[in-house]
C-alpha cells in the first residue's frame, strides 16, 4: 500500500478551487438576499408601523443585490464598475438603516378605537 502525496502545485490548485467555489457561493447568496429583501420591502412599505421611505430603500437595496450578483456572475469585468458607482453605498446601507430604525425608534404603536360595550 503506497500513499500518494500531493505536490505543492496540486495543493495550491486545490486551495484556489475552494476559494473560487466560495466566491461563487457568496454571489449566489447575494441573489437570494436581494430576492428576500423585495417581499420584506413590500411589507414594510404597506405597513403603517414603519415609515414608507424604509420600504422604498429596501426595494432599492434588493435590486442592487440582484444587479450586483448577476453582473458578477455574467459580466465579471464590470463588477468593479457596479461596486464603485455613486449609487452603490446608499443602496447597500438600506438594510443598516432598517436595522437601526428598529433598534432606535422601534415600530410605531397604533391605538385601536374600540366601541363601548353595552
Amino acid at each position: 500500500m503506497t500513499k500518494r502525496r500531493c505536490s505543492i502545485s496540486q495543493r495550491q490548485d486545490l486551495a484556489m478551487l475552494f476559494l473560487k467555489i466560495n466566491d461563487y457561493g457568496t454571489l449566489i447568496l447575494e441573489t437570494f438576499w436581494g430576492l428576500w429583501l423585495l417581499p420584506l420591502a413590500i411589507l414594510v412599505y404597506r405597513s403603517r408601523f414603519l415609515p414608507r421611505f424604509l420600504g422604498v430603500w429596501l426595494i432599492i437595496t434588493g435590486f442592487f443585490y440582484l444587479v450586483l450578483s448577476f453582473t458578477s456572475l455574467l459580466l465579471p469585468q464590470y463588477k468593479g464598475m457596479v461596486l464603485n458607482s455613486a449609487f452603490a453605498l446608499p443602496a447597500e446601507l438600506g438594510e443598516v438603516a432598517f436595522m437601526l430604525w428598529l433598534l432606535i425608534k422601534g415600530a410605531k404603536l397604533q391605538t385601536v378605537n374600540s366601541a363601548p360595550m353595552q
